[in-house]
């Protein structure tokens, strides 16, 4: 609890990129500080979601590596060191679009980052930032992710409501 209050504390301090500029650092600090099989999934964690979800920030969330959209943690590790588990954890929170009917998971156990582990963390990343038809959205995203029926907004910035 300390460190999100620390957290929360730092969140009110300035505006703009160079706060984006700190949580980044934080994030990056938050992986340096971990060891083992921790420190390399937080790695390849970070590289998976600069590479598919570039939209998201990095930042710190309880002292874990985060990545937010709009303010808002989409998706997160939870290192095993941190709890004294057997595993790590791959965490996607509320705002991650990876809705599948009534029941999904949300959580994933990692021991290792495998090329296959890699490829489904992947396209986890990818479905959870994916373009939604039923929530507004004003955000960067990537081409791939736009609209296919109206393909709103320039291929930077896409401003876009469910009533396309």
């Amino acid at each position: 609890m300390k460190e999100r209050a620390a957290e929360l504390k730092q969140q009110r301090k300035g505006a703009g990129s160079a706060k984006k500029a700190r949580e980044l650092q934080a994030c990056l600090d938050a992986i340096a500080g971990l060891s083992g099989a921790d420190k390399q999934i937080a790695e390849r964690l970070h590289t998976i979601v600069t590479e598919e979800a570039p939209h998201l920030d990095p930042k710190t969330w309880y002292g874990f590596p985060s990545y937010t959209r709009d303010g808002r943690v989409i998706v997160f590790f939870q290192p095993a060191s941190k709890f004294d588990t057997r595993y790590g954890t791959v965490g996607f929170n509320e705002d991650a679009q990876l809705d599948d009917g009534v029941f999904w998971p949300t959580a994933y156990a990692v021991l290792e980052v495998t090329a296959e582990v890699e490829n489904d963390l992947r396209a986890l990343v990818r479905t959870a930032t994916r373009w939604h038809p039923q929530r507004p959205h004003t955000e960067k995203l990537p081409a791939r992710d736009r609209c296919p029926t109206c393909l709103v907004g320039p291929p930077t910035q896409v401003t876009h409501f469910a009533a396309c």
